[in-house]
């Protein structure tokens, strides 16, 4: 596979300086007067240093503000691992479509198929998409990924750390809810938390911590991997049935109130079940009181979870990754139970002398209850609004940086730019980072692609205030207080750059710079600093 640089070629930078045109107010700004200069240039896309956390915000080498906009690259199945010959396009894709990070799916499995032997063929190919990502300028999450634990019952785990003590394994209508009614899933996440001895006597959480002490050491020298998505939402095995049983009791307690009639608990692990009576019975779901008292009933019995099995395991974790790596993020989930809005209480780790470890990141995950069924076009958007309310409450208790690292699956070809505008507008507000559930061929052909292909504040110069996509107004407006010594500009991506070249407004005027993206009708657009607050409108 050709790791060649993807900017090799000329492409032509516009200098633009604009005559100070603008009142005191900012509605009074006009298009500003252009002049323009076309300068040959080696365009560079790569990575100049690691992504780092300060103050709660991830930031560049340069110290400036970045906004993470990416999208997850994850293949589940042993016989299709690595076998994308195409990557070197898809990440050159990624690139001009304004990632400029990916969650990049790993297995358990394919690391360690053997107790404690490192499959050395598999750690190459993940370093050959570590290049890619570097060439591009992409930061990749290194993510474990695990769904129904491992790949006997779906993905992640090698078969000899899967101890599920010959329990049956139930499926329910949709494929998740094999977390819920299987006895086995129950058992196997139960023996991963105890750290049961695997076949050669070691824990296979120590197994699991090994794997990840030994990728931390190996990519300790490379700022393309932005760091460690420890592991794909952590279910709480056995214990999931009673936190089941406190949302649907309270769900049928709701119900009760409303009609006078009782409901029976084992009514509503039937309906549950049925993915037809589910769907009917989530009209009564999208309340944002109801559904706020739903989750809010189970969150004692998930903060036992979280604050117990969960942190822990966390913390083992972290000190195995800082032996031998002190530069990297570590991005954390909550459990299962709180992509569905049930607040996550998980405990950032610590160094030895008791202080929260610098380098932490919450990595969230927010679906709401239709998705992956055939009502996955009609959210709840109450119920979306409160799985994000407990996300974001959530980071600024644990006074960490957000990013969320699954939302959408939006994968049956419906009219899902409500929804996905809807989401996003949300992150914006909240200034969080994305990567989008999930890349597939032929994404970027769906009528929601642009709100992730968006304009976006990539790296900003001093404290992003706010910024917005009005996407039925095809305005984005942005502002931001810069750092009088820093003379780094601001980058702004652009999806289209002929599009927008005549139509920016900008507060006070500066020098801006295009950079077009080979390939594409894509760029960059560097701002030089002011040192005063700033104001972009940009119509497209």
């Amino acid at each position: 596979m050709s790791h060649r640089n993807k900017d090799q070629g000329k492409s032509k930078t516009r200098n633009f300086r604009q005559t100070d045109m603008y009142s005191s107010s900012f509605k009074s700004i006009v298009i500003f007067t252009i002049v323009i200069s076309f300068i040959g240039c080696r365009q560079n896309s790569s990575i100049d240093g690691y992504l780092s956390i300060d103050n709660g915000r991830f930031v560049d080498s340069k110290g400036r503000t970045v906004i993470l906009n990416g999208i997850n690259y994850v293949t589940k199945h042993p016989e299709q691992y690595f076998k994308n010959d195409n990557d070197d396009e898809i990440f050159r894709q990624f690139r001009n479509q304004g990632f400029n990070c990916v969650r990049f799916g790993m297995s358990w499995r394919g690391i360690e198929p053997e107790p404690g032997k490192i499959n050395e063929a598999y750690l190459k190919e993940i370093d050959k998409r570590v290049k890619l990502a570097e060439e591009n300028g992409i930061w990749l999450i290194l993510d474990m990924h695990q769904d129904l634990y491992g790949g006997k019952y779906g993905n992640g785990a090698p078969d000899w750390a899967t101890i599920d003590d010959g329990l049956p394994h139930d499926r329910g209508d949709v494929w998740s809810d094999a977390y819920l009614v299987s006895p086995a899933i129950h058992r196997v996440f139960d023996n991963f938390w105890k750290n049961t001895p695997a076949p050669d006597g070691i824990g296979i959480q120590d197994h699991y911590i090994f794997v990840w002490k030994t990728l931390a050491k190996r990519y300790a020298n490379s700022p393309a991997v932005a760091g460690f998505d420890i592991m794909n939402e952590p279910f709480t095995g056995s214990e999931s049935s009673a936190i089941l049983e406190k949302l649907l009791g309270t769900y049928g307690e709701i119900v009760a109130e409303q009609t006078g009639e009782p409901v029976k608990l084992n009514d509503m692990l039937d309906m549950w079940g049925d993915e037809q009576s589910r769907t009917e019975a989530l009209k009564t779901f999208d309340n944002k009181a109801h559904y706020r008292r739903i989750t809010e009933s189970a969150y004692e019995d998930l903060k036992s979870f979280e604050q117990g099995a969960l942190s822990q395991f966390y913390q083992r974790v972290r000190d195995a990754i800082r032996e031998v790596n002190k530069q990297h993020i570590i991005f954390l989930e909550h459990s299962y139970f709180s992509n569905l809005g049930v607040k996550s209480s998980f405990l950032v780790p610590t160094d030895k002398q008791g202080n929260p470890d610098p380098l932490i990141a919450y990595a969230p995950h927010g679906y709401d209850l239709v998705t992956d069924t055939d009502a996955a076009d009609s959210p709840g958007y109450q119920r979306v609004e409160h799985i994000f309310e407990q996300i974001f409450e959530a980071g600024k208790e644990k006074q960490i940086p957000v990013v969320v690292g699954e939302w959408g699956a939006f994968y049956m070809g419906r009219d899902y730019r409500q929804p996905a505008e809807h989401l996003i507008g949300i992150f914006e507000q909240a200034q969080a980072g994305q990567t989008y559930w999930a890349y597939w061929d032929n994404i970027d052909t769906q009528d929601y692609f642009p709100t992730l292909s968006r304009h976006y504040p990539m790296r900003v110069n001093g404290q992003l205030l706010h910024y917005r996509n009005h996407f039925h107004e095809n305005l984005f407006e942005c502002e931001w207080q810069e750092e009088d010594e820093s003379k780094i500009p601001t980058r702004i991506f652009i999806p289209d750059l002929e599009k927008v070249k005549e139509q920016i407004k900008l507060h006070p005027v500066s020098d801006i710079t295009f950079h077009p993206l080979e390939g594409s009708p894509a760029g960059y657009m560097d701002i030089e600093v002011t040192g005063e607050t700033r104001k972009l409108v940009i119509a497209y």
